[in-house]
């Protein structure tokens, strides 16, 4: 597979600086990086972005984290996440599948997430999940490779 165009925010001036920002504001409430990857992770995965899920993936395990990562699909029933990590990848599926129930986000999903970060970091982690469905949107609207980068 080619690439149809270069990335939109590598084509658009200051698109890649803002989304590099919000990472960093993203990161700097500081919920653990790790977290912050298996979300990123998870809704890639649901949203099939090849690149996003190679680099998160790929990340991981660069930062340590076992081959277990590889059941994050299925983390309501590995033993493998702790349970900060399970309500956030909760709130990623909830919040990467709004159209596939009529209450997206349910309060519970919600409330377990509140329950293990504060305002903050849990105004961060939404950010984060949208921030990754954006570059999963843009990644497979121009068909960028995984690897490629």
């Amino acid at each position: 597979m080619n690439a149809r165009m270069k990335n939109p925010a590598q084509v658009v001036p200051g698109a890649m600086a803002a989304l590099m920002a919000l990472g960093a504001a993203e990161r700097a409430t500081g919920i653990p990086e790790t977290t912050l990857q298996l979300v990123h992770l998870r809704a890639s995965q649901i949203n099939g972005c090849g690149v996003c899920v190679h680099m998160h993936a790929r990340d991981l395990r660069k930062a340590g984290e076992p081959d277990e990562i590889d059941t994050v699909a299925g983390f309501r029933d590995a033993p493998f996440f702790s349970d900060e990590e399970r309500a956030a990848l909760a709130l990623a599926e909830a919040v990467t599948r709004l159209a596939d129930r009529s209450d997206p986000v349910p309060d519970e999903v919600f409330e377990e997430a509140a329950a293990h970060f504060d305002e903050q970091q849990l105004g961060a982690l939404i950010l984060s999940i949208a921030h990754v469905n954006l570059w999963n949107r843009l990644n497979a609207t121009t068909h960028q490779v995984a690897g490629a980068w």
